[in-house]
């Protein structure tokens, strides 16, 4: 249920029809819009329903496999338990047949950095590392290589985590990066969407470990009640509660590893882990997904050694913070995956350069006070994209331009007042008058702070045609 464009759908619908099973998809859009998995699974004796769902196909099906954007309040799903069918998703399955050790990340910003970085690690000494889930790689078609001694690096999203909560499933070693607000369009609530979020560690066992940011007030109150061993990384501060927890540090000089775990008597083990010159990732907040992901890495079992060395070939993520190229003195950087007003923000903090910057988009029913804030502060320009949040984005950039009016006795924006009130239509449009307001040492960067449905596919599509379009220019 959910073909999907991203792969997920994909695999589980290629593995199931290699097993032998009797597989029909069914997917609220059309062809035209499905046509690349279409054309991946032509080889395959698939039944197909597409451009709707029908009632019947729920009420014959013995199983049915749910797309992690379809909702569990879907009356399609009620249809189907009435009649007696298991409903599991791509990754509750994974987790059944998985004989590899699985490691899970997820967070509200940084879980692919975090995860592909942890994969990074795991290799330099498990070099069969296998690295899916939210990365648009499907973790079953993955399956047929993992053996007892494959360790298993997993993305996992809040949607794939109600699943795997239902399921009373949780990897035996997870890690939550942070917990901002997203997707309360779909949740309608933090409480709700943390709760999601927390499925991750709910689940786990006695001698599991978990991974988190004590930093953050709701993973510090899970830690209490966490059913495995806690892990924590955090900012450098003068003194942490450990409660006998050891500790990976992150600051402005690199990051250190502190182990509580030795007799009060004693002093405290400290490791220097990474030097900040080690870190070529930019942004405050990637220091924060290296300590998370060596904390993880730690606790597996990685050496100091491995970990140093993957960190230190580690170039990026493509389209987080992924540098496209640079014209005429303007470096364009894609941020696309920034979905979010506070993925954003760290966006914006990463450069000490002039930032021109494209933002706006979908609604997802998230606040952007503290976006518009941080844009007044930082940006040089800021040039609109259309879309559901964009008018509501815009009013907080007029309110907070005028806050600063009132307390400076200037306006941030003064000379560009018409470009953010302008609304782009035309992502090429919207370049153009990007690299209007550039000179020679900016910033040109799409971080947009919110979805990307409307204007495009997803925020990859986004995303590839922000880098098709700055490469021809």
């Amino acid at each position: 249920m959910g073909l999907g464009i991203h792969g997920g759908g994909l695999g589980v619908a290629r593995f199931l029809a290699d097993h032998g099973a009797n597989v029909t998809v069914t997917d609220l859009r059309g062809p035209e819009l499905l046509q690349s998995s279409l054309d991946a699974l032509a080889d395959l004796p698939i039944t197909y329903v597409l451009g709707r769902h029908r009632d019947e196909d729920f009420r014959a099906a013995d199983l049915v496999i749910r797309n992690p954007g379809v909702p569990r309040e879907s009356r399609y799903l009620q249809i189907a338990r009435a009649n007696g069918a298991a409903i599991e998703m791509e990754m509750t399955l994974f987790f059944r047949l998985c004989p590899g050790p699985i490691l899970g990340i997820t967070g509200t910003k940084g879980k692919t950095t975090t995860t592909l970085l942890t994969a990074a690690m795991l290799r330099e000494q498990y070099p069969d590392t296998v690295a899916a889930g939210n990365l648009r790689v499907s973790a079953l078609e993955a399956l047929p290589r993992i053996t007892a001694g494959t360790p298993v690096v997993l993305e996992l999203s809040s949607w794939q985590l109600e699943g795997l909560g239902e399921a009373k499933l949780s990897p035996k070693y997870a890690c939550v990066t942070n917990i901002s607000p997203d997707h309360l369009d779909r949740y309608g609530s933090m409480e709700a969407y943390g709760e999601a979020k927390k499925q991750i560690l709910a689940h786990q066992r006695p001698g599991d470990i978990v991974v988190l940011n004590y930093d953050d007030q709701l993973q510090y109150k899970w830690a209490a009640n966490a059913p495995g061993d806690v892990v924590w990384f955090a900012r450098r501060q003068e003194e942490y509660d450990l409660h006998d927890r050891p500790l990976m540090i992150y600051g402005e000089t690199g990051v250190l590893w502190l182990d509580a775990s030795v007799p009060h008597d004693q002093p405290m083990m400290i490791e220097h882990m990474l030097e900040l010159e080690d870190i070529g990732l930019p942004g405050q907040h990637n220091r924060a997904n290296v300590a998370a992901a060596a904390a993880l890495a730690k606790a597996f079992g990685i050496t100091n050694d491995n970990i140093r060395n993957a960190i230190r070939g580690f170039t990026g993520v493509e389209h987080r913070l992924e540098f496209v190229r640079e014209l005429d003195g303007v470096r364009y950087v894609n941020d696309t995956t920034a979905t979010a007003p506070e993925a954003a923000i760290a966006a914006l903090r990463s450069f000490d350069r002039p930032i021109v910057l494209i933002a706006g988009g979908a609604d997802k029913n998230l606040p952007f006070d503290d976006l518009a804030r941080e844009i007044v502060a930082r940006a040089k320009a800021v040039v609109l994209l259309n879309g559901t949040a964009t008018a509501h984005l815009q009013r907080e950039l007029k309110i907070q331009n005028e806050a600063l009016r009132s307390q400076l006795g200037e306006t941030r924006f003064s000379i560009l007042n018409s470009q953010f009130s302008l609304v782009h239509d035309d992502f090429a449009a919207a370049i153009d008058t990007a690299r209007e307001l550039a000179a020679p040492g900016d910033v040109i960067m799409l971080s947009p702070g919110c979805a990307s449905f409307g204007m495009f596919r997803n925020e990859f599509d986004r995303g590839e045609e922000f880098r098709r379009i700055i490469n021809e220019l």
